[in-house]
């Protein structure tokens, strides 16, 4: 199974398009994107979001997705993960990682965890 990807909106649209260049038979959506969740959902609704569509979310969100991750668990829910974006990495590594994962993951082997990038 390939692993989808949802980018929270504020991160640069400019990784989409160019995971969906390097990648034409993967899926990354963003916030906002048609059938995504709208711009200004809030992050616990973007969870559930993520869960029912099985989409691992791509954030820079480092200080409040912890907690609504540990609420969303506490409720019995699962995600299939949250990779947090490290600036250090330019846009171009960061695709190449994303590529890698999407493509070499066993199913649910992100689940509920929180994953910072690069994994190695």
């Amino acid at each position: 199974m390939t692993l989808k990807y949802l980018l929270d909106e504020n991160v640069d649209k400019v990784y989409n398009r160019q995971f969906i260049q390097r990648n034409p038979n993967l899926m990354m959506w963003v916030v906002g994107d048609p059938g995504a969740p709208p711009r200004g959902t809030l992050d616990p609704e973007i969870l559930c979001w993520c869960e029912e569509y099985d989409f691992i979310l791509v954030t820079n969100n480092r200080t409040s997705m912890p907690v609504h991750l540990a609420e969303h668990i506490a409720q019995g829910r699962n995600i299939p993960g949250i990779f947090i974006l490290n600036d250090k990495l330019t846009i171009g590594q960061t695709i190449s990682e994303l590529s890698l994962i999407a493509q070499a993951s066993f199913n649910n082997e992100y689940q509920n965890q929180i994953i910072n990038l690069p994994l190695i």
